[in-house]
């Protein structure tokens, strides 16, 4: 389900952002895990070069960490394989069309796992409708739709860019 909520259940909120403000980078924010009961990474994208394949990494690297990789069983295995896909869906489309991401975040507690890519694009991201399979290109956000539980765009006021975030469950 698509959504232009400025957040979701899920939300990081005011609290998290408080916690996790001073985390290192590509860290796990302690505080924020033992407050928040989530476990929580941050990938700073601003002057990399090859954006996709080191979000996709990182993303791979942090599932591992909270021991969704190596997949115990198919299941497992399609919900890693799914956040992937939309690592890498979201931040090429923070590439193509929003001067290119900033930030990427993953967090994750028992039952959902959240991605979020800040860029400084003011575009708002929407699947190309009617979407036609056969076409090339334009299918990202229409995937991240058919992925995810939720997803949306949270703007602050007064600031340039956005950020994208799409929620998929973690894996039973």
């Amino acid at each position: 389900m698509s959504t232009t909520r400025p957040c979701s259940p899920g939300d990081r909120g005011p609290e998290f952002e408080t916690a996790v403000a001073d985390a290192p980078v590509d860290q796990v924010a302690p505080a924020a895990t033992v407050r928040q009961g989530r476990q929580v990474r941050r990938l700073s994208l601003n002057g990399a070069s090859g954006i996709v394949p080191l979000a996709r990494d990182f993303a791979r690297q942090a599932l591992q960490a909270w021991g969704w990789l190596p997949a115990a069983g198919a299941d497992q295995r399609a919900a890693a394989e799914d956040v992937l896909l939309v690592v890498s869906e979201l931040v090429t489309n923070a590439c193509l069309h929003a001067e290119g991401p900033d930030e990427l975040w993953i967090s994750s507690d028992s039952k959902v796992l959240r991605i979020e890519v800040s860029d400084r694009g003011a575009g708002q991201p929407a699947p190309r409708t009617p979407h036609r399979a056969g076409r090339p290109g334009g299918h990202g956000m229409f995937i991240v739709q058919r992925l995810c539980l939720d997803w949306g765009v949270v703007r602050t006021p007064g600031v340039s860019g956005k950020t994208v975030w799409a929620e998929l469950s973690a894996p039973v």
